[in-house]
């Protein structure tokens, strides 16, 4: 006598379930923290392109079809949907520009009262860069003025360790004629291209 027992007729019965629907992901398009500019990005896939290119505009996109109509969010949905991610995001760098004296690198008065607003702003972060970057105006010979530059970096640099700052937090360099604010001339004087730029983030 034989006796076959198939395990297969003995075991648990496989039910097949369906996988769960992937949500739609929701793309939105917003202006720049620093600058306030908006760009442009094109969302596609095998279906179809969206072109996303003002502030705020959005699509949903699903892995089974076209990406859906571009709708602007408005800032309460912007919140709700990314306000913890956008609060986790590093704080916009901020911009200071210092003026110096004709052929010094003395600062003028009105730049010298920035001085703290820019140590406060420093002193606000965890963990602070500080960049200081030297400009002269077209006066005299390009070698000189990189010098010059340099030495008004250096000054500001000078000014900030003094006041508390970590020597190691402040990088310097200098443009010197090489980068103006107002182009003009060789050998023209001109305030505004006698700075110092500062970034802070």
């Amino acid at each position: 006598m034989i006796v076959v027992v198939l395990a297969s007729a003995c075991g648990p019965k496989r039910v097949a379930h369906a996988a769960p629907p992937v949500p739609p992901s929701v793309i939105v398009l917003l202006p720049d923290p620093e600058t306030g500019v908006t760009g442009r990005v094109i969302i596609s896939n095998s279906f179809a392109a969206t072109d996303l290119a003002a502030p705020r505009a959005s699509t949903r996109v699903t892995a089974d079809g076209p990406p859906g109509p571009v709708t602007t969010m408005s800032d309460a949905d912007v919140t709700r949907l990314f306000g913890e991610a956008l609060a986790a995001l590093p704080p916009a760098p901020r911009h200071f520009t210092l003026q110096f004296r004709f052929e010094s690198d003395a600062l003028t008065d009105e730049s010298a009262a920035l001085v703290p607003e820019i140590l406060s702003t420093v002193k606000g972060l965890a963990f602070p860069e500080v960049i200081v970057i030297g400009h002269t105006d077209t006066m005299g010979e390009p070698a000189a003025n990189l010098a010059l530059g340099l030495r008004r970096a250096n000054s500001v640099r000078d000014i900030l360790v003094q006041a508390g700052l970590a020597q190691s937090i402040v990088d310097v360099t200098s443009h010197g004629e090489a980068d103006l604010l107002v182009k003009t001339a060789d050998n023209t004087p001109e305030p505004r291209n006698r700075r110092v730029e500062i970034t802070v983030r």
